[in-house]
């Protein structure tokens, strides 16, 4: 899911009907990937018309040019990630481009915020010869039926050979705490056994927990365990794991959910802090 952050509740310009933080971290706990799509969602090039918000809530359409252009577009580019990842403790990888205009300037801003992928609305299949910087996407608007139909032929003529993500069942990693067990400890100590799974890419395997985000779990190798010791208290009465790996060149991904005893859990869940601006 791409997110243009003015559209989350609390955005000056935006709205901020679109969605709440707290639905994005609840979509986040529940395996949606989260991404960039700018912060206000218009045409990052410079010198077109853009909106601007005043601190009193007027809004005025202007060009911006010089510093003030590239102070604006930073912000759209760079603070939307900066923005989404404080927010959702999460990893941004991906940012897809306002109507798909753009131009080499913004591309590299894009490049230097770390972005690995971009994404245009120019719908084309994605191979592995695919440019990073320009993947097409299939903008799909109920007037134009057109694009659904291609982009649905589109997905019927791959030819990939099966899903690019492999999910495996918790039970077959030997987790613990186990899938539906409640512990007595806000502190647990969190493993999975990935060596049933095949050859593991060691840099590839990563670790999540909701709440927290990604963690620095420790993988061992030889045994293909991954565990880690939480040091922060948990929180809320349940705790969802999710664990990312390649192996033999495809993605497998596993998840499963543990109880916290209330007792030893925070009483509250803390409530998010106001975005920034």
């Amino acid at each position: 899911m791409f997110i243009y952050t003015e559209g989350v509740r609390g955005g000056a310009l935006g709205g901020g009907g679109a969605i709440t933080w707290e639905q994005l971290a609840d979509m986040r706990d529940n395996g949606v990937d989260i991404e960039a799509h700018s912060a206000t969602h218009q045409d990052l090039r410079e010198g077109h018309t853009i909106t601007l918000a005043s601190p009193g809530g007027k809004k005025t359409r202007t060009k911006l040019t010089g510093p003030q252009y590239e102070q604006w577009v930073q912000n759209e580019v760079v603070g939307s990630k900066q923005l989404l990842e404080q927010r959702l403790g999460i990893k941004v990888n991906c940012f897809a481009v306002p109507f798909g205009n753009y131009n080499e300037h913004v591309k590299e801003l894009a490049r230097n915020a770390g972005f690995e992928a971009m994404f245009t609305v120019y719908g084309q299949p994605i191979t592995f010869t695919s440019p990073l910087d320009s993947i097409g996407r299939y903008a799909i608007e109920a007037n134009k039926p057109k694009v659904f139909e291609d982009a649905v032929k589109m997905i019927g003529a791959s030819t990939s050979g099966g899903a690019a993500v492999a999910e495996v069942g918790a039970k077959d990693l030997a987790t613990q705490p186990a899938d539906g067990e409640t512990v007595r400890t806000a502190l647990p100590l969190i493993k999975a056994n990935l060596s049933g799974i095949g050859q593991i890419e060691p840099g590839s395997v990563q670790m999540r927990l909701s709440g927290l985000g990604v963690v620095p779990a420790s993988y061992d190798q030889k045994s293909g365990t991954l565990s880690y010791q939480v040091t922060q208290k948990l929180r809320d009465k349940s705790c969802s794991v999710f664990v990312s790996a390649k192996s033999e060149g495809k993605k497998v991904e596993a998840h499963w959910t543990f109880g916290i005893e209330q007792a030893v859990a925070g009483a509250t869940k803390s409530p998010p802090a106001a975005p920034k601006k």
